[in-house]
């Protein structure tokens, strides 16, 4: 029988796949900061052309993530290579994939109103800056709102949520 491919890695301890927060944390945090320095951009310059390169880095990035693997995530590598000194704390890796599928549809949706069709709408504003919260939050206090969201979708509770293990 064919075995489907997993999405996260198996670490012994957990009964669940799961994927090392601290390199998500840190791709989380580049990806704010990019997204950040792009709005300053847009609200200080009306400049646009550097929001368009990091959304379309943010969707592809997040395409890899989902349908290829985390492993070769450009950003969660450069995350992997800043946090490989410290030791990995795990997350259950079907909330993050859940998490990851949003910000997917998000970045879709931008890059189909401001890069394909060029177009500035309060749309745009109120999905970047949906986006920049997440980020934030995952970023800096380590709050996923696919954590938060999961259940409210799946029957089954997310497992080894960030900050707290279940």
């Amino acid at each position: 029988m064919k075995r489907v491919k997993q999405f996260g890695e198996t670490v012994e301890g957990y009964n669940i796949p799961v994927l090392n927060e601290r390199e998500i944390r840190a791709s989380a945090g580049i990806l704010y900061l990019v997204m950040f320095w792009s709005w300053i951009l847009v609200i200080f310059n009306d400049n646009y052309l550097l929001l368009k390169y990091a959304n379309t880095i943010f969707l592809a990035d997040f395409i890899v993530r989902i349908f290829i693997s985390p492993k070769y995530s450009p950003l969660l590598i450069i995350g992997r290579l800043i946090v490989s000194n410290q030791t990995p704390e795990y997350v259950g890796a079907a909330q993050k994939k859940f998490a990851w599928t949003i910000g997917l549809v998000l970045s879709a949706i931008i890059f189909l109103l401001l890069v394909v069709m060029n177009s500035d709408s309060l749309i745009n504003f109120f999905i970047c800056q949906t986006c920049l919260i997440f980020l934030f939050f995952e970023s800096a206090f380590g709050i996923c709102f696919g954590c938060k969201f999961y259940s409210m979708f799946y029957k089954e509770k997310a497992q080894y949520c960030p900050g707290r293990n279940l």
